[in-house]
């Protein structure tokens, strides 16, 4: 079995502290932004690498979190502007960006922003622009959050994200992990939830200009196929590249078997 050799770290300083997980020992740096969920993704970090193997060799992989001390309100593009301080911090240049669902938005955002950081960018499951009618299943996840409904926030949560048979499988396990949820995870959760309201690139689309990967699935159940959407608004960009999944839902970036292996392929490129 292949020894795991990722690193939880930390970046920032008193006011300002941001974990990362950091594995491989290629000369390009890969940058990985999760999605938004209900308690942090470092802990599973030898899961997370062993996902993403395949880079190993050629590129170092950092995955960050969002940051620990959170403000009372804390947007989309903030979780950005934090994110590329860590990354400033760090000293990393011509990354390799990719984001799945509210990290897709955040990796979107950056490129638009800072495109001479962004070498080239993928994202997952991410619109340009979050809508009033996707924005009520990020207030019914809230509502369940405050009012401390664990279980309901984890089997809500697992429903419109997973495919029905990855759901039916784990949902005795989602049931299990909620029991584990503090006060203190729910009240991070509700502010990085509330971060997507209002969310909209519409205006900076076109600064987006490196090469730009995007995946979405026909069954995404919140925010709907939004790699054809994105093709739309990419239009200015001939570097732009889609593929469409089918049946893997909202988290085809972690359901969907060959994900990996076309993302490499696409990064490759360039």
């Amino acid at each position: 079995m292949k020894n795991m050799s990722c690193e939880v770290k930390s970046i920032g300083s008193r006011d300002f502290e941001m974990d990362y997980i950091k594995f491989g020992s290629g000369a390009k740096n890969l940058v990985i932004l999760p999605g938004l969920s209900i308690v942090s993704v470092i802990p599973a970090a030898p899961a997370i690498e062993k996902q993403y193997e395949i880079f190993e060799k050629d590129y170092t992989v950092y995955l960050f979190d969002r940051r620990k001390s959170l403000p009372a309100d804390y947007s989309v593009y903030d979780m950005a502007e934090d994110t590329v301080r860590a990354i400033n911090e760090l000293k990393l240049s011509e990354i390799y960006l990719f984001g799945t669902s509210q990290g897709g938005m955040m990796a979107m955002y950056i490129a638009a922003r800072y495109p001479d950081l962004v070498k080239a960018l993928a994202a997952g499951s991410a619109p340009y622009r979050v809508s009033e009618e996707q924005s009520k299943i990020f207030k019914n996840w809230i509502a369940l959050a405050e009012n401390e409904k664990r279980e309901e926030l984890y089997l809500s949560f697992g429903e419109k994200v997973y495919p029905d048979n990855v759901f039916e499988k784990y949902k005795d396990f989602f049931r299990q992990i909620s029991k584990g949820v503090t006060k203190e995870d729910l009240k991070r959760f509700v502010i990085l939830a509330k971060g997507v309201f209002g969310f909209d690139l519409s205006d900076v689309a076109d600064k987006i200009i490196c090469p730009f990967y995007a995946t979405g699935d026909t069954e995404d159940l919140i925010f709907g196929e939004t790699a054809s959407e994105l093709e739309r608004v990419m239009k200015h960009n001939s570097k732009f590249e889609k593929f469409v999944y089918q049946g893997y839902g909202h988290a085809s970036y972690d359901a969907a078997p060959d994900y990996a292996n076309r993302l490499f392929e696409f990064f490759n490129k360039y």
